[in-house]
């Protein structure tokens, strides 16, 4: 199968540029011929760049031009979309529809329903923009920027408006129901929207949590991931509470830590595995809407027990029991109390951590997700002949 993959990577490497990668090598690896469709937010350096963003996120004839060659050239079976913005935007849907190719897009995210894709703002959840009303992106200014805020709110306006996604977009493919709910009740066809949660590197082997040294913490230092809401917790509880990623924008919150809470900085790939597997269990204390939950799943496959918010795709990450535990978002106090539930007992500690293991390896596995992938192409190729 000939297949177009499509992103505009991000400034930051981040979970949707993983997954690309990983679609793209797996399909490869299957023996289908993959050719990408590349542009990069590093590349907006200066004014000229900002102005680039600004406009060519609404509409770029020069993608579409550049697509079309390509779509000429190539003759492609399906055309997978990741992440439209700010570079390639949704003229290229219009392009796949003039060749008469169909489209898959993933929906990783609230893209196509909120300007700034996360239902967030000053850090906690936000549903203003819902039901053709971006121009709170605007009066809100959701980007604390208000150049960016406009062109925010210009692009999901003209996108829905003009029918860029509902008209040109065969398939559209969420990682949780939760997301699937929030497309439909937007307007999107139910039909047209299949679930395929997202893919997980499974380590060779599993670890032991009920022995860990550290709760873990992996992920964005920002206040919408509940950073406070576990710091106010691990103040409750004096365990060790150790946390990997980026903190140099968030100092303040840094300075402000109990003194049993250690901030270690971002993490490559090895260093991220020995953390996990000194780990006894994992919190994510997200307080905005989560559409899938990567770090849950990916402190799963460990064999770590996760206690994460009831928010979002979370819950339906975590089964509440019986891979770890969920708590109401924002509350310290609940959180302290399962972390210290969890610590008490090792035994539970151990078969929570066996069993969310299991759960990724049957639900979350690199060959799951090719037999689901490929489904949704089959039936998209089968759409677009009808």
């Amino acid at each position: 199968m000939k297949i177009i993959q499509v992103h505009n990577h991000y400034t930051v490497f981040g979970g949707e540029d993983k997954m690309f990668g990983a679609i793209s090598r797996i399909l490869r690896h299957k023996g289908h011929r993959v050719r990408l469709f590349e542009r990069s937010s590093r590349d907006l350096i200066g004014l000229k760049g900002k102005t680039s963003a600004f406009v060519g996120g609404i509409y770029s004839i020069s993608a579409k031009r550049a697509f079309s060659k390509i779509l000429s050239a190539e003759s492609p079976d399906i055309v997978h979309v990741h992440n439209l913005f700010p570079l390639i935007s949704p003229s290229i849907l219009v392009a796949c529809r003039e060749f008469n190719v169909p489209v898959v897009m993933c929906c990783p995210n609230y893209k196509l329903i909120c300007p700034t894709s996360l239902h967030l703002r000053n850090g906690t959840v936000c549903e203003m923009c819902c039901g053709a009303r971006e121009y709170w992106c605007i009066l809100k200014n959701c980007r604390n920027n208000i150049f960016e805020s406009v062109g925010y709110a210009l692009r999901t306006a003209v996108a829905r408006n003009w029918r860029l996604y509902q008209d040109n977009v065969t398939l559209y493919v969420p990682p949780t129901e939760f997301v699937k709910r929030r497309l439909v009740h937007a307007g999107f066809p139910e039909n047209r929207v299949i679930v395929i949660p997202n893919m997980v590197p499974l380590p060779e082997s599993g670890v032991n949590g009920s022995g860990g040294e550290y709760v873990a913490y992996a992920g964005r230092i920002s206040p919408e991931k509940g950073i406070n809401t576990l710091l106010e917790a691990a103040r409750q509880t004096e365990l060790h509470v150790c946390l990997a990623g980026d903190y140099s924008q968030v100092l303040e919150i840094v300075k402000k830590a109990p003194q049993n809470v250690q901030f270690i900085g971002h993490m490559n790939r090895g260093q991220l595995d020995e953390f996990y597997r000194n780990a006894r269990f994992s919190a994510v204390p997200s307080v905005w809407f989560e559409a899938f939950g990567l770090v849950a799943a990916e402190a799963m496959s460990y064999g770590l027990p996760v206690i994460a918010s009831k928010i979002g795709g979370l819950v339906e990450i975590i089964d509440d029991g019986v891979t770890g535990s969920l708590f109401e978002a924002g509350n310290a106090k609940e959180l302290a109390d399962k972390m210290k539930l969890l610590w008490k007992n090792p035994d539970l500690c151990r078969q929570m951590g066996v069993a969310g293991r299991e759960k990724v390896i049957q639900e979350y596995s690199e060959d799951v997700y090719y037999q689901r992938i490929m489904d949704v192409y089959r039936k998209a190729i089968q759409m677009n002949k009808r």
